[in-house]
């Protein structure tokens, strides 16, 4: 059973930096599509990156530029390094394994999808 565990969320100021880790259990991450997605106060939850098993990204247009995913098949592990940050970046962020990494987020969710309990980033002066 895949199972995902978040951590390295907290508080930062605008024009920080901060890195998301997702460790993977149960499964072997090299296999899997990864994605971060993110949900704000009364919004949906919305994709914000993606990895494929060949190391493809994908990322919503929001983010190009600053977020960077990453993965390290020997730790099991996916990174969001997240630049530049805003304070419209603060959010539940959310690491799934199994997803659909295409181009578009709006399809990256399926029936099949693991997600971790979430980290709550929060970009404040």
């Amino acid at each position: 059973q895949l199972h995902v565990v978040e951590s390295g969320g907290g508080l930062v100021q605008p024009g920080g930096s901060m890195r998301l880790s997702c460790v993977g259990s149960g499964f072997t991450l090299d296999y899997y599509a990864m994605a971060w997605f993110r949900q704000a106060p009364g919004k949906e939850r919305e994709g914000v990156s993606c990895i494929n098993s060949r190391g493809g990204t994908h990322y919503v247009d929001s983010v190009k530029g600053r977020f960077t995913i990453s993965r390290d098949n020997a730790k099991n592990t996916v990174y969001l390094q997240m630049n530049s940050l805003k304070v419209e970046d603060t959010a539940v962020y959310y690491c799934a394994a199994n997803v659909e990494c295409i181009a578009d987020p709006g399809y990256w969710i399926n029936a099949d999808i693991a997600w971790g309990q979430g980290t709550q980033v929060t970009v404040t002066s």
